[in-house]
């Protein structure tokens, strides 16, 4: 069988595929609606494994890499989940104290994309903590299938509480100057936008393709953003017009970029879905937006 290229498939593939990490249709619903894209030598099982994610091939950094210090570190979150842990990681030999970032994991907790994004915040010249919304099931699991079955088992509003207790844990240790901003994706972009709303000393935010607070919540907003849309994620497109009229009647400061041509999961760099290009732009706009709001 002829390897599977992205351009050899229609657009309504991944947006199957985008209903089930959502959880919007189940496995077998998920196996029967690929079963009609089966044309032109593909097998289901085929575009099963083309779809997920290749964390072995795709993974950029390890821990031992030399270019920063990490570690596996627990912090109280006395609103959340009590006790987390996280990644936390920085340059390697920084001399004074470094603005921070929390990186929030999508819906499947701390996978190892997830991770090189804090340690690519460490190469970029700031301090990173990255928690694992699945501390209380022992941790992100080594699937993310598993993964997203553990975290739907967490509420929403318990978890924001473990990424704001990361928040004042990053502002309280020694190599952080005090500045910090967030980055998430899909459900950490929704994250995102609600420790805007939620941190009144949040000095940035930058949700990626992430759900919006509602119009009630937005005059809270203290923190600048910047919001990244992928053109054809119509399902969190969505919410983006009434968000951008809440955000305009209340006078806050933001930006928005929409990527076009592109999905949902553009950056994540070990599924189909990514956009080498898409993600090096956006990438390149996040660490210009910190570098100026961080400060």
């Amino acid at each position: 069988m002829k390897p599977i290229k992205k351009e050899d498939i229609s657009q309504d593939v991944f947006d199957i595929y985008d209903e089930y990490v959502h959880s919007k249709i189940d496995r077998r619903q998920f196996v029967e609606r690929l079963s009609l894209y089966t044309a032109g030598g593909f097998t289901v099982s085929a575009l099963m494994n083309f779809l997920m994610p290749n964390y072995v091939e795709a993974k950029r950094f390890h821990l031992e890499d030399k270019r920063f210090d990490a570690e596996y570190i627990t912090y109280n979150s006395p609103k959340g989940a009590g006790e987390m842990k996280a990644l936390l990681t920085k340059p390697a030999g920084m001399t004074g104290k470094l603005p921070g970032i929390v990186v929030v994991h999508e819906n499947r907790g701390l996978n190892p994309y997830i991770e090189d994004v804090a340690h690519q915040c460490a190469l970029d010249g700031f301090i990173a903590i990255a928690p694992d919304a699945l501390t209380p099931f022992g941790g992100y699991p080594g699937t993310d299938e598993e993964g997203r079955t553990m975290q739907a088992k967490r509420t929403r509003d318990e978890m924001l509480e473990d990424f704001i207790a990361a928040y004042e844990t990053l502002k309280n240790h020694p190599d952080c100057d005090g500045n910090i901003g967030v980055v998430g994706f899909c459900f950490g972009g929704w994250i995102s936008n609600m420790m805007a709303v939620r941190v009144p000393g949040l000095k940035a935010a930058v949700p990626y393709y992430g759900g919006q607070p509602t119009a009630e919540e937005v005059p809270a907003i203290s923190a600048p953003l910047q919001i990244h849309f992928a053109e054809l994620d119509t399902r969190v497109n969505a919410g983006w017009e009434a968000y951008k009229a809440a955000l305009d009647a209340n006078g806050k400061s933001y930006e928005v970029h929409f990527y076009e041509g592109l999905n949902h999961g553009f950056h994540n760099h070990s599924t189909p879905r990514y956009d080498e290009a898409g993600a090096k732009l956006a990438w390149e706009r996040t660490v210009k937006f910190f570098r100026e709001k961080l400060v």
